[in-house]
């Protein structure tokens, strides 16, 4: 795969247009950035193409538009914010309002070498996310009239077919940027060249989120410890009650053969040994106290929801992380918006500061928790762009993005 440093190398970028596929898709209260860690984690690449003297025009999706422009989900706010940014190193951004149309191509031919223009909202076209090849390829067309070169450089999008991430390479000469060819580079020690003991932790809400990655890692890992709602239905397969918390009992059957396989795999399988949890679900809004309930896993009351996992399993989840050499980790503990639930993925994060093993927070949920809960993103190994990327790779699968740049 060639990377920008090959492009840069070789002087191809200077006076020309160079089209970043980036992935800024943060999260947004009304038209305020909660967590811009996305935006910031684009700006290595952006900034080196434009001190080498490329013309970057950056573009990315945010949130599900219906393919077409709606105010809720313009990239307005991310322009602002990558402005900022990118100032500080004295380069000047513009903010085209829309994809294709009159704006983008007269802020793109505004350009000077080394300036950047940000595109509206990918999504607010059809075509980008189109199931039809034709349709999607003809709006890629029209993204490829913008640029002389392409560069990969959103990872949370390379598991996506879609038309900037997978058609418009196709197109142009294409590389990776900075961010993909680090977050590949991490993802192939977890699969590839991993240093033992491999532990792996899992959380979030449903277990069906997690059965690929889950099935694949039984063949790699080591260890795997789960948290989150996704425990319970590990907990119903081990024949306890867990009144009224999260359960897809459909899955009860693949659930009980994946701790069969682990148990004849010599995998070893961590679950909580106690839960916090209330008889409602707390009020995420006004962050109001709400009367949290411990309880055994063995004797969860029948009117509980499961919110966290207990005081006893975050010793245990840190006892069983303190000797890994690797550690991959996807999906909180516990409902973590909410403070009375938080101290397990709290407890989860500090472990893997302490813990002297390579550490990878993959995405997602994870990276935000890390950055609301305060801690500091330098004590990891690793913190992932892209959480559901992360996984289809830990899974096995082929992500379009990836095998386009390839290519």
């Amino acid at each position: 795969m060639k990377t920008i440093d090959d492009l840069i190398g070789q002087g191809q970028v200077a006076g020309k247009r160079v089209f970043v596929r980036a992935d800024l898709n943060v999260p947004l209260a009304g038209q305020t950035i909660t967590d811009d860690g996305r935006i910031r984690a684009a700006v290595p690449t952006i900034t080196r193409l434009a001190e080498a003297g490329a013309r970057v025009i950056v573009a990315s999706h945010l949130g599900r538009p219906k393919g077409e422009p709606d105010p809720q989900f313009s990239l307005a706010p991310v322009a602002a914010r990558l402005g900022e940014l990118l100032s500080r190193d004295g380069i000047s951004t513009a903010f085209a309002a829309d994809t294709v149309g009159d704006s983008a191509r007269s802020t793109v031919a505004g350009l000077a070498d080394g300036q950047v223009a940000l595109l509206e909202n990918l999504r607010f076209n059809a075509g980008e996310t189109a199931k039809d090849d034709a349709e999607r390829g003809a709006f890629a067309d029209e993204l490829a009239a913008l640029a002389d070169i392409y560069v990969g450089d959103g990872f949370g999008a390379v598991h996506r077919k879609h038309a900037s991430v997978y058609d418009l390479p196709a197109r142009l000469p294409h590389a990776a940027g900075g961010l993909i060819a680090t977050e590949v580079g991490v993802l192939k020690k977890l699969t590839e060249d991993v240093t033992r003991p491999y532990a792996v932790v899992l959380g979030g809400s449903k277990v069906s989120d997690k059965l690929g990655v889950i099935d694949h890692l039984l063949e790699k890992a080591d260890r795997i410890l789960v948290g989150g709602g996704m425990v319970f239905t590990f907990l119903k397969a081990q024949g306890h009650e867990v009144g009224k918390s999260l359960l897809q009992e459909d899955q009860l059957p693949v659930v009980r053969e994946y701790l069969e396989r682990a148990e004849a795999k010599g995998v070893e399988f961590v679950l909580p040994v106690d839960v916090v949890g209330a008889t409602e679900f707390p009020d995420l809004k006004t962050q109001a106290p709400s009367s949290p309930v411990t309880a055994a896993v063995d004797a969860i009351p029948a009117d509980v929801i499961g919110l966290d996992i207990g005081p006893e399993s975050r010793k245990l989840f840190a006892a069983k992380l303190a000797d890994a050499a690797t550690v991959f980790w996807n999906g909180p503990m516990g409902v973590f918006e909410h403070p009375d639930y938080a101290d397990g993925t709290r407890a989860v994060a500090q472990a893997l500061i302490d813990s002297p093993a390579f550490t990878v927070v993959g995405g997602g949920d994870s990276a935000a928790a890390v950055r609301i809960l305060g801690f500091d993103e330098n004590a990891f190994g690793h913190i992932s762009t892209g959480g559901g990327a992360s996984l289809e790779y830990l899974e096995g699968k082929t992500l379009p993005g990836l095998a386009a740049l390839e290519g």
